[in-house]
């Protein structure tokens, strides 16, 4: 992720809501997607500081009442109050029990970063308050009478809110041998389960079997059971990009599309800083994982310096490189709305 600037000239973060140098108040303009600075207009109206910019703002809800998020709203958006990834939540936790604020707004930082890395590569994000592409929502929820599952379906991504733990997270990361279990990591996989339903199997259908394999052959439910009572396939390690990928073609594609999302983020990361040779053309694919590659190297050593786990943990072989190659080339597919595809 980039760094922003504040009109002071200190330097604001993805996630800043007040400059530390300046203190004033700051935040994700939607419609020049920079943070920055906010002029208060009064009475609960803002305007961003960007000279080239200059949108009137108002501070998305959740900003409001639960300080959960630094976006805001274009202030002519009358009847919507919560920013755009705000308003893809249809379930919240319960915030009366203690602790479920904070693992909240930590859900709430990975998917704003993860979901604006996915508009910077060009892929489009079906909003459900608009008859847009395939709707994408969110439910973030507890353990109750049942356990609840992190999965995908049919646009829904559920996230068990026990993940925002980080204790219990690192104990389920070292049980299944998850090098990248993390929030982040969660959030990207399952958006793999979405662009599949999305740009994969109305288009790319062939193309997709012929690189991970037959999604109907054997079924999923048939893949689960054989993966958790056999572990993963032997020497996966030769095809896969982990372990998890081995056990269904859309496991691997959700595994290698999460991989291709940490490629594409660290890369950008890097060339905001000149002093990292990161450079590459937009839509040279090669390039973009010569480049990763040469930063894992270099980050993976400074991990090691201070103990901590490697920051690219993969292994680049020729079926993986494919597999990453197909998500490069997911953003050239231009999808049509219902709303277009019905006024044509």
């Amino acid at each position: 992720m980039k760094t922003f600037r504040c009109q002071c000239g200190h330097k604001l973060f993805f996630g800043s809501s007040h400059c530390v140098s300046c203190k004033e108040t700051v935040g994700m303009c939607p419609t020049c997607r920079e943070v920055t600075a906010l002029k208060s207009l009064g009475d609960d109206a803002w305007q961003c500081s960007n000279q080239a910019c200059g949108q009137k703002l108002k501070l998305c809800q959740n900003r409001i009442d639960y300080e959960a998020c630094n976006c805001t709203v274009a202030s002519e958006v009358e009847d919507q109050a919560f920013c755009t990834y705000c308003r893809l939540n249809q379930v919240i936790p319960d915030l009366s029990i203690e602790g479920n604020l904070v693992k909240w707004r930590r859900l709430e930082a990975a998917k704003r970063r993860v979901l604006y890395g996915v508009e910077t590569i060009g892929l489009p994000i079906g909003d459900p308050s608009r008859n847009d592409f395939l709707p994408l929502k969110f439910e973030f929820k507890e353990d109750d009478t049942q356990p609840v599952s992190t999965g995908h379906a049919c646009g829904l991504i559920t996230i068990n809110l026990k993940e925002a733990d980080s204790v219990k997270r690192e104990q389920t990361r070292v049980e299944f041998g998850e090098p990248q279990r993390t929030l982040i990591g969660h959030f990207r996989h399952e958006l793999g389960h979405y662009y599949w339903d999305m740009l994969v199997e109305p288009s790319k259908l062939e193309a997709f079997r012929q690189l991970f394999g037959n999604e109907e052959n054997p079924t999923y439910p048939e893949a689960q059971s054989a993966y958790y009572a056999n572990g993963p396939k032997p020497n996966w390690q030769s095809q896969f990009i982990s372990a998890y990928a081995s056990m269904h073609p859309w496991e691997d594609f959700a595994e290698s599309f999460a991989a291709y999302l940490d490629m594409t983020s660290i890369v950008c990361t890097a060339q905001a800083f000149p002093r990292i040779n990161a450079d590459v053309p937009p839509d040279d694919f090669d390039a973009w994982l010569k480049a990763y590659r040469e930063i894992g190297v270099m980050a993976n050593e400074f991990n090691r310096d201070i103990g901590l786990l490697d920051l690219v943990p993969e292994v680049f072989n020729k079926p993986v490189i494919e597999k990453l190659r197909f998500m490069h080339d997911l953003k050239d597919i231009r999808v049509q709305s219902p709303e277009s595809s019905s006024s044509a």
